[in-house]
């Protein structure tokens, strides 16, 4: 026990803890002070200043103060019980448990100990303090309840259930008074729900019955007795309560499918057999008819409708989706009101009915492109109806001219997700000159241009879109992701800070980080992936506020499990995956390519310059010394700033970091800091291709770095075995699979023969898995290419690992590479044609090229043809204008009007000369249109005599045609295109169509 002081002493320190309480930090520390001016070495009372000083941001002072009374009074509870809260306070949970069972050791009966470690998430621990608080407490309810749920968190429900009936038997009869009886109907219903996890669904069927008149929340009860009578086999009695509960809630697809399972017309994987789709046709039909305000009854047919009736029924889903003259589609104002509330916005159309498409493959009715098709021939009959006779098909009554923008609206949404960027553009064009103060038009138009690979025109209508409303977070963040892609980071950290509190322009990082991703720079990436860990951290910590306030008694039990099950799969949700593997490569980068010191940096700038430049340098460096300085005096003086109770206000630091420079120079090279994010993914996203990739590249990593360690050694390449195991069960034919499967077997066949027993057992294994693999690597290389000849992703995978087994054949893998031919995708869109490539695969095969065969002229030969392509697909009147203003002297455009003309058949492109006139509008007869028409026939002339255009390697052979023209050169076109990708890109908005 702790040292004992005089009553006046006493009364003081009691005082203390009073202050503490009420947060009166200052009147506490001067009674400790009082304290100790007579007593300096009294344990609690210099604990219990440290607690306080830390309540006043004085973290040092009070962690040496709590230890220092700590040694003076090791037997003391309260010394530990503090030093638990101090960790507490941190986050160190561990170490605040074995600060807390060091006091409970002292003082087992102490409620205030004993509450510390049951918000821990230690569950044997946290039965035994729930144990020990129901011992010595028997007369709360909360300590039942807490008892119970301890218990069935342990994976024990039938000792809560025991639990539970043994309090109910100490209730009296009229029990719950009226103030307690929704707690009372919770903890019941909590009973129930253990009852049907158990198993014992008769048990807890009857128990529903018996105590529903004490069970408050009815609609919850109803949703369980459903549940428990379907699994039951009480299918009538099941259908009976589903349909009440559609009553309540017609637009809860929950319900509609229990009521599916109890009719017998649900399966699993969609597959219905078609006299039983008939029946569900029906049952639906009449759900219509009986709920006309519901939404979903009318959504969910466009999951199983085959055919025409999918055509009609989507036909009838979609129209009071297009038109704001809402009123001739409802007959009621509830079903007015609730479109109103719920459907606030008609940009959700598209995707809202994206997903049918998978669900109609998977039910086998039609493929997802038939299923495409039929929408894309839906809307587009509507917009010819619209513009023609101002209504929809079949109708007489007119409709509102919003109605043509929005079905405009998603044919862009539509022909962007096909690929078919051009066509999406055109559309989203013509929305916006009909409506040109739609918000969404903007963004959307930003991320047509995005997928299509423009990033600085996306990067300036996403901020043409924030402007519109200043208020709009959402439109911030977009508008800054869009910027950082477009790499004006500047620009982007100045819109970032819009929705920054002030003073922390710079210290609000995360507020970038949500919206870069990777296109931040690498000292900035490495900042904003830490900010995503502290992130993630506080939303864990967040369950230990709910959890005091459950204790507390306001006994949510259902709620509390179902948090703390949500917890558990925190870091399987997909935004924490991608800020992950980002982190991993952020660490895989800084290992390749690791960087200098400051004093390596500043040696080796010293040693260029010469003796006056070295001694401005000196001077510049003290300014920034000084300038360091004053920020951390300036740190000091607003962390100073106290409040009436001695609490620090507001205290905002600055950051003397802000790009995270010197947080690149702490150990982040070492490739075993990323280890903690990796097995995070390996224990929450195990099932994810990207896990095992990431795996396979760290370890392959490290096994360099363990080289000296044979056992360690040993193990680590059983693991990377694993993972390559693990990403071919997953998906063989990926490319990057490929990749990892030759890299790893050839690496290994190059090392030395197996000495240590853990040696031969390691290898033994890889010899018996690699008599899977066809023969040698190369010839499994050969085979992969012949398997995959379409694709770009797997040649371009197929040629890197051709060059790494056999360096010699540098030029064959390149020319593997370049054979590869952009044919058609199979489609059969009504308006235009798609591709196969797509953009980021082009980019990727540019980047293997500059970095892995270090081919500068077969890069800028693929990089030419991309921008080619990427102009014509988005900026269609951009080459037309300046063909035809490059005739004009008085302009002196330095445009080579005759190797532009030849540019689009050098780079295997669809684009025709002769369309100029069409695209600018031009009048046939017009001086104009002979321009092109001339120049259409001798482009005509010089491409019907070259046939090699299959690639864009071809592009770099000169042709000659019969009048002595030439095509044009790769190097030339490459100079071209980034002229008249600069000049299109300065006049975009006014050229685009």
């Amino acid at each position: 026990m702790g040292t004992s002081l005089p009553n006046k002493e006493s009364n003081l320190f009691k005082v203390i803890v009073k202050s503490y309480e009420t947060k009166q930090y200052k009147k506490g520390l001067k009674a400790a002070d009082a304290i100790l001016k007579k007593f300096p070495d009294h344990g609690e009372t210099l604990a219990m200043k440290g607690l306080t000083l830390n309540c006043m941001d004085r973290k040092s002072e009070a962690y040496e103060l709590v230890k220092r009374g700590l040694k003076n009074d090791l037997k003391s509870h309260v010394c530990w019980h503090v030093y638990g809260l101090l960790y507490r306070s941190d986050r160190e949970y561990r170490e605040a448990i074995k600060c807390y069972r060091n006091a409970l050791k002292i003082d087992p009966d102490n409620i205030e100990i004993l509450k510390g470690p049951a918000q821990m998430r230690d569950l044997t621990g946290f039965v035994e303090t729930r144990q020990q608080l129901l011992t010595l407490k028997p007369n709360h309810r909360t300590n039942w309840i807490g008892f119970a749920v301890a218990n069935h968190l342990n994976s024990n429900c039938s000792k809560s259930i025991e639990i539970l009936e043994a309090y109910e038997g100490t209730l009296e009869d009229d029990y719950p008074p009226d103030n307690e009886r929704y707690e009372h109907g919770e903890m019941l219903l909590y009973k129930i729900s253990l009852l049907e996890e158990c198993g014992l669904l008769d048990r807890a069927l009857e128990e529903m019955h018996k105590k529903e008149a004490k069970i408050v929340d009815k609609l919850a009860f109803k949703e369980q007795m459903a549940s428990i009578s379907v699994k039951l086999g009480h299918l009538e009695e099941g259908e009976k309560m589903y349909r009440s509960l559609l009553v309540m809630n017609s637009d809860n697809y929950k319900y509609f499918v229990g009521l599916q399972k109890c009719v017998g017309l649900y399966s699993e994987n969609g597959n219905i057999h078609q006299m039983k789709l008939l029946s569900l046709e029906a049952l639906y039909k009449s759900l219509r008819s009986q709920y006309t305000w519901s939404s979903a009854a009318k959504r969910i047919p466009l999951d199983f409708l085959p055919g025409e009736k999918f055509r009609e029924a989507a036909d009838n889903y979609v129209r009071p989706l297009l038109t704001k003259n809402m009123f001739s589609y409802f007959t009621t104002w509830p079903s007015f009101f609730f479109f109103v509330c719920f459907h606030s916005g008609v940009p959700s159309l598209f995707s809202d009915l994206s997903p049918c498409m998978t669900t109609l493959a998977r039910s086998g009715n039609f493929s997802i492109l038939t299923a495409t098709n039929i929408l894309e021939q839906l809307f587009l009959h509507l917009e010819s109806s619209l513009r023609s006779t101002g209504s929809f098909p079949g109708r007489t009554e007119k409709e509102p001219p919003s109605t043509l923008m929005w079905t405009l609206f998603y044919l862009a949404q539509h022909y962007d997700s096909r690929g078919q960027h051009d066509i999406a553009l055109a559309k989203i064009d013509e929305a916006i000159e009909h409506t040109p103060t739609v918000i969404d038009l903007y963004s959307t138009k930003g991320r047509i241009l995005e997928r299509a690979g423009d990033f600085v025109a996306a990067a300036a209508f996403a901020d043409e879109a924030r402007t519109m409303d200043l208020a709009d977070r959402y439109l911030n963040s977009e508008c800054v992701r869009h910027m950082l892609q477009a790499d004006q980071v500047a620009l982007a950290e100045k819109t970032a800070v819009l929705f920054t509190k002030d003073g922390e322009q710079h210290n609000n990082l995360l507020t970038i980080c949500n919206a870069c991703g990777m296109f931040c720079y690498l000292w900035n990436a490495c900042s904003c992936r830490l900010s995503f860990e502290k992130h993630y951290l506080d939303m864990t910590e967040d369950q230990f506020d709910f959890h005091s306030y459950c204790l507390r008694g306001k006994w949510l039990s259902r709620a509390y499990v179902s948090m703390l099950k949500f917890q558990d799969k925190l870091h399987s949700h997909a935004y924490f995956q991608k800020a992950a593997a980002g982190a991993i490569r952020c660490y895989m980068k800084l290992h390749d390519s690791p960087l200098k010191s400051a004093t390596e940096e500043e040696e080796n700038e010293m040693s260029k310059l010469d003796p006056s430049q070295k001694g401005n340098l000196d001077r510049s460096r003290k300014g920034r010394s000084s300038c360091q300085k004053e920020a951390e005096e300036k740190n000091g003086d607003v962390s100073s700033t106290m409040s009436k109770s001695g609490k620090r206000q507001n205290a905002r630091p600055v950051d003397l970091d802000p790009h995270g420079e010197k947080l690149l120079q702490v150990s982040w090279g070492s490739t075993f800091g990323a280890t903690k994010y990796l097995k995070l993914l390996q224990s929450n996203s195990s099932e994810s291709l990207e896990t095992h990739i990431l795996s396979f590249e760290l370890n392959m990593r490290k096994q360099k770095t363990l080289l000296a360690f044979p056992v360690f050694w040993s193990l680590l390449i059983y693991i990377i075995f694993q993972a390559v195991k693990q990403m071919l069960k997953l998906d063989e034919n990926n490319p990057d699979c490929h990749r990892c499967l030759i890299k790893f077997f050839h690496k290994i066949s190059n090392f030395s023969t197996p000495v240590t027993d853990s040696e031969k057992l390691v290898w033994n294994v890889l010899d018996a898995e690699r008599q899977n693999i066809k023969n040698s690597l190369a010839e499994a290389n050969e085979y992969f290419i012949e398997q995959n000849r379409d694709s770009l992703a797997h040649r371009a995978a197929a040629a890197e690992m051709l060059y790494v087994l056999e360096p010699g054949k540098k030029a064959e893998a390149i020319e593997i590479i370049e054979d590869s031919t952009n044919d058609l995708a199979q489609s059969n869109g009504a308006l235009g044609s798609v591709r196969k490539w797509k953009l980021d695969d082009c980019i990727a095969v540019h980047k293997l090229l500059e970095t892995v065969f270090i081919d500068l002229d077969a890069a800028s030969r693929w990089k030419c043809c991309e921008d080619a392509e990427k102009v014509r697909s988005q900026q269609p009147k951009c080459l037309c204008v300046l063909i035809k203003e490059s005739t004009d002297p008085s302009l002196a455009l330095p445009i080579n009007t005759t190797l532009a003309l030849h540019l689009p058949k050098a780079c295997n492109s669809d684009a025709k000369v002769s369309d100029c006139p069409s695209i600018l509008k031009l009048s046939p007869d017009s001086p104009d249109a002979k321009i092109f028409r001339e120049a259409g026939g001798d482009a005509s002339t010089t491409t019907n005599t070259n046939t090699n255009t299959s690639t864009p390697s071809s592009s770099s052979a000169a042709t000659n045609n019969s009048s002595g023209s030439k095509m044009i050169p790769a190097n030339i076109a490459a100079r071209l295109l980034s002229f008249v990708g600069s000049v299109c890109s300065s006049v975009h908005v006014k050229l685009l169509v």
